[in-house]
């Protein structure tokens, strides 16, 4: 048979503090305990034995002696009625029940609702329910469900008892944040007793039997016994080895030993020595890192001192929001806030270490009193940083930083923990313009001074950045092509266009090649920072010159009227703009027509607004087409010709009009007759304007187009007269 204990069986560091408190106070006036100093019988006794009595309650403490309070804690009123009686007490509460005790008193004060999860009759909750003004104390997941709609509407703080169950208390976290809409949630199992109950279970599964040594009254050693019946049905609890028949377990191959956090050494010893002694052929095989140590050589070692300054080695025991619980493998518990974890803001503690890492750290304060003592990771790595930067700079290596503050010269960055100063010149950003957007991102830079005397590193992300920007520039003219595709990131605006950095190298998008549309400035299509697709249109790899295009040539809208409109179609067309001699009417977005002022109205008119109004839609037929051009004439006349009664049109063709049908060329056919009054009339009434609707780069006429309108219109009448 193999008899296999467990590591961490027997005094935790805060029951070992406790005890240990209490022994110390034999030379003290009177020493006495509130009630028993931890939850076990035989040590009680050993206490009794060296005159250290114990109080049945705070009534009995007198002036002039001297109480200490048990592991449990006690609630706030307790210390306040010692004060007031002018009694002496030594605090010996376990420093984890100590950190709830300031939970559950802020929260109270914040006027939150504290709800405790743990044994309603169990001294540590009593003592956690008297730091806090409103507070539920629930012992189950299903209690809970059924009180918790009363908590809906309320901000909770939910904790736990130390030696909870962590399946109960991640059953119960997950109902409040289900149900509660401001909560917040801390787990406070003690990381020793975590790590003591995966102990129990593993150990559990591995054995045929399991014996549980510890108080019946012990809540921690209680549980113990759950979590082995989970997984084997021969489970024995016992408080000593008297209650032990070694000869019931012959039948069992292996038997797993665990003991409570109140169990003493020399109880689990006689355990031990009992089960090795009557039973024949039988191994027992310690579950620790140094088997062969003794239990004194064990408690000896949990004993040394740690002094400030010093680099010691320990185990990750407990991970929370806001520290890292390690065991230093001494009496004290040590623990790592947040800030001297690391100096990064967005990291998170599980994200640094985990449970069961070992990890370096250095002494920052011990605290003999509370027997808790302050870490530090971030030292560590400091140290270490500062070796790897050092290296990074001989090597001239690119590292990777966190920027984590804006100064009044630059910026601080991290890297490899170590803070390095980029000053504002060598961030890449353009002078004058504001550093925050680089708070709290990824930089890459290079060292460029380690100066030990002043403890100053000094970076340069500007230096990569030109490093790799020369990379992209020589790698783009190497594949650059007519007509090739690249994504972009508009990099500045002008008047004239935009220019884009396609990778390395800057590209310019004239005002004409950002848009179909007519586009009044480049900023009404782009914006600083916009990330685009663009096409070249050519370059010149001796001037470092390429001009870019960002409108899609399958979306010419020039294209798509001629596939879909011919002459002597009749449209619905908007006049956007009036000129003296004719309209311009939009047919489709970017293609604009010319409805001269004659093909306006069967009747003269003085001016094109006399009839027609901007965004007015009109009804129209297309009269001709230059493709070459592109060019577009309308007429609303043609129209109203059309559509006039047959009598009408011979009294019109007795006394002619000006326009009376539209040759098949698409050309306006004027009656001969009076082609010479045509010409004279449309010369005056349209001297100095323009006959033509044109469809420029900018899809505008311009002044000088109107001009050349005005005489080709001249020049066409007569011609085709």
């Amino acid at each position: 048979m193999e008899i296999i204990l467990a590591k961490s069986a027997g005094f935790c560091f805060g029951v070992d503090r406790a005890v240990r408190i209490a022994l110390e106070s034999e030379s003290e006036d009177s020493p006495c305990t509130l009630g028993p100093i931890i939850h076990n019988a035989h040590v009680a006794d050993r206490l009794r034995e060296k005159g250290i009595r114990q109080l049945s309650g705070v009534d009995e403490a007198e002036r002039g002696s001297t109480v200490i309070i048990c592991s449990h804690g006690a609630p706030k009123e307790i210390y306040d009625i010692l004060d007031e009686k002018g009694v002496r007490y030594i605090d010996a509460t376990c420093p984890y029940v100590k950190r709830i005790h300031r939970i559950v008193q802020k929260a109270g004060e914040e006027g939150r609702t504290v709800v405790i999860v743990g044994d309603r009759r169990h001294t540590e909750v009593i003592g956690i329910s008297g730091w806090c003004g409103d507070c539920l104390v629930v012992e189950t997941p299903e209690e809970l469900s059924g009180v918790v709609e009363k908590l809906k509407d309320r901000p909770v703080t939910l904790v736990s008892q130390t030696t909870l169950d962590m399946q109960l208390w991640e059953e119960c976290a997950e109902i409040i944040k289900r149900e509660c809409t401001n909560p917040e949630i801390f787990d406070t199992i003690c990381s020793a007793t975590i790590m003591r109950q995966n102990e129990t279970a593993e150990l559990a599964k591995e054995c045929d039997a399991m014996i549980v040594i510890g108080d019946k009254k012990s809540a921690n050693t209680n549980r113990l016994v759950l979590i082995s019946r989970r997984y084997t049905p021969h489970v024995k609890h016992v408080e000593s080895a008297d209650e032990i028949d070694p000869k019931e377990y012959i039948k069992f191959s292996k038997v797993g030993i665990t003991a409570g956090a109140s169990t003493p050494s020399w109880i689990i010893e006689e355990v031990c020595r009992k089960m090795s002694e009557e039973v024949k052929n039988t191994e027992i095989r310690e579950e620790t890192e140094v088997g062969t140590e003794s239990f004194a050589e064990l408690l000896e070692q949990s004993l040394k001192t740690l002094s400030g300054g010093e680099k010691v080695t320990g185990i990750v025991t407990g991970v929370s929001e806001t520290e890292v619980f390690v065991d230093l493998g001494t009496k004290h518990a040590g623990y790592i806030p947040m800030s001297e974890l690391t100096d990064s803001p967005s990291a998170k503690p599980e994200d640094i270490v985990k449970v069961g890492d070992e990890i370096e750290v250095y002494v920052m304060r011990v605290n003999d009193m509370e027997g808790t003592v302050m870490l530090s990771k971030k030292r560590v790595d400091s140290v270490k940083g500062w070796q790897e930067v050092e290296a990074a700079m001989e090597n001239k290596e690119v590292v990777e930083g966190y920027v984590l503050e804006e100064n009044k010269g630059g910026i601080v960055v991290l890297v490899k923990g170590v803070r390095v100063f980029v000053p504002s010149s060598q961030t890449g950003i353009p002078k004058g313009s504001p550093l925050t957007p680089l708070v709290r991102t990824k930089v890459r830079l290079r060292i460029t001074e380690v100066n030990h005397a002043r403890r100053r590193i000094v970076g340069s992300i500007r230096l990569v950045q030109s490093e790799e920007r020369r990379e992209k520039a020589a790698k783009v003219w190497a594949e650059i092509e007519e007509g090739k595709t690249y994504r972009g990131v508009v990099k500045s605006l002008t008047s004239y266009g935009a220019f884009v950095d396609i990778g390395g190298v800057d590209g310019m998008i004239h005002v004409s090649e950002l848009s179909w549309q007519r586009v009044r400035h480049p900023s009404d299509v782009l914006k600083v920072g916009q990330e685009v697709e663009v096409h070249v249109l050519s370059f010149d790899r001796d001037k470092k010159r390429i001009s870019l295009g960002l409108r899609k040539p399958e979306e010419n809208p020039w294209n798509i009227f001629m596939a879909n409109y011919k002459v002597g179609d009749v449209i619905k067309a908007k006049v956007v703009k009036l000129m003296p001699f004719g309209a311009f009417a939009e047919i489709i977005p970017g293609v604009d027509g010319l409805v001269h002022i004659s093909q306006i109205s069967d009747r003269r008119i003085g001016k094109p607004g006399d009839v027609l109004s901007e965004n007015q839609e009109i009804d129209c037929v297309i009269t001709n087409i230059d493709n070459e051009e592109q060019k577009v004439w309308l007429s609303i006349r043609a129209l109203l010709e059309s559509a006039a009664p047959k009598a009408e049109e011979a009294d019109d063709a007795s006394q002619p009009d000006r326009v009376v049908a539209v040759s098949e060329e698409g050309k306006l056919e004027v009656a001969p007759d009076v082609a010479d009054e045509v010409s004279a009339e449309s010369k005056q009434e349209n001297e100095g304007q323009s006959v033509q609707a044109e469809v420029s780069d900018e899809n505008t006429v311009s002044e000088e187009a109107n001009t050349e309108g005005e005489q080709s219109a001249q020049d066409d009448a007569p011609a085709e007269s």
